[in-house]
């Protein structure tokens, strides 16, 4: 069942036993992961088949030729993206049964609750605390930037569990239950008029230690690992030549020549090129995913795809005139996805602002890849073997 025919074979007998026309949305999606067709890569029994990755893409073909549902992957981004490949590879054998189901077939979403207003773009010198007491762990702190916190049933959470060593080694990371009545959820209203982030409170939250993923202190390199896959999701997406933030911009121009000038077609054409070789090299990136984990090469996709969203989207406002100035919805909402294809120019332009942030900021972006892929040597840093508690703040 490891090659493209068995694989091919497999899945025509589930949509012959599964019919998608007939069959509930969402026992379709639960008997496709039992079927190991979720993610074929993973482990059997955890929604895989122990094949090679590079397989899914023949599963996936085969189910969208025959009208398959899918799990909705933008409204379960966080979970896909991020938790479910740190949950395999540091969780134990109950924590993948108990979490990896739900959070594919989209029964429960997920966010993260790494960032904190204190820290900044130091991830390491996070406060938030999380105590020892008995079998369980006391949560303290405050997290920010939380996108989905307001729709999310689980978060993967990074809490300091020792103060007396180096920021870097004293850090734990959690599964935290967001239906806690210590937490809380207060929304974060952005330049688009909506919120989509979230800041969280977490007061005397309980979490058992059965939660935690990996080793205590280890949590700064269990969070390496979400931090790789985030990075690789967010820049890396498979999309089709002229998919993404460039295809309004392509649309308009074929369908609208009285907007075009010369000026304009020179940085239609730069950009168009930029686009499309972002769109191979992800490409190219989720082959080398074939073989391994994801590597700092994703810092570099992630980089450029928030240089290019904010330049195209520049573009299609100044191609539009006075038409790019509309904004058509400033109602305060909290939605559950982002959607750019789906929203008109003004609002990919000001929700691009925030690519250079999210996911890490894009000079902390730039330290990683001069010194992690260019070999470039590291900044100098003198807290490295301060205790957390002994830093200035």
């Amino acid at each position: 069942m490891t090659d493209d025919a068995g694989l091919r074979s497999r899945t025509q007998e589930f949509l012959a036993a599964n019919p998608p026309a007939t069959t509930d949305r969402a026992a379709f999606l639960k008997a496709r992961f039992d079927a190991g067709l979720a993610w074929v890569h993973y482990p059997e029994g955890l929604g895989g088949l122990g094949a090679p990755r590079s397989l899914q893409a023949v599963v996936d073909a085969e189910l969208e030729a025959a009208g398959a549902p899918d799990n909705d992957p933008r409204r379960i981004g966080i979970g896909l993206g991020m938790a479910a490949p740190t949950i395999l590879r540091f969780g134990t054998e109950e924590q993948k049964r108990a979490f990896l189901r739900p959070l594919w077939v989209g029964d429960e979403v997920w966010c993260q609750l790494f960032s904190e207003p204190g820290a900044g773009s130091d991830l390491a010198a996070l406060g938030t605390r999380a105590v020892r007491d008995g079998d369980s762990w006391v949560v303290n702190g405050q997290k920010v930037w939380t996108s989905g916190a307001h729709a999310a049933r689980w978060a993967i959470l990074i809490a300091r569990t020792d103060p007396e060593v180096p920021k870097h080694r004293g850090i734990t990371y959690f599964v935290c239950d967001m239906t806690d009545p210590g937490v809380e959820v207060r929304p974060l209203r952005q330049i688009t008029g909506e919120a989509e982030f979230n800041e969280v409170f977490l007061t005397d939250v309980r979490i058992p230690d059965a939660h935690r993923l990996g080793e205590i202190g280890d949590g700064w390199k269990v969070a390496q690992t979400t931090l790789m896959n985030e990075r690789v999701s967010i820049g890396g997406a498979r999309i089709p030549r002229e998919g993404g933030m460039i295809g309004p911009v392509v649309e308009a121009w074929r369908e609208r020549p009285g907007l075009r000038t010369h000026d304009l077609h020179q940085r239609l054409l730069k950009v168009w090129v930029e686009a499309e070789v972002a769109r191979l090299t992800g490409e190219r990136l989720r082959q080398q995913l074939v073989a391994g984990h994801p590597g700092p090469e994703g810092s570099g996709m992630k980089l450029g795809f928030a240089r290019l969203n904010q330049e195209i989207s520049g573009l299609e406002v100044e191609l539009l005139g006075e038409e790019g100035l509309l904004y058509e919805d400033w109602t305060m909402r909290r939605p559950a996805k982002v959607d750019f294809v789906g929203r008109d120019a003004g609002y990919r332009y000001l929700r691009a602002k925030g690519n250079s942030i999210e996911g890490g900021t894009s000079e902390v972006l730039l330290n990683i890849v001069a010194e992690r892929v260019l070999g470039l040597p590291s900044e100098p840093r003198t807290d490295k073997d301060v205790a957390w508690k002994d830093l200035a703040r």
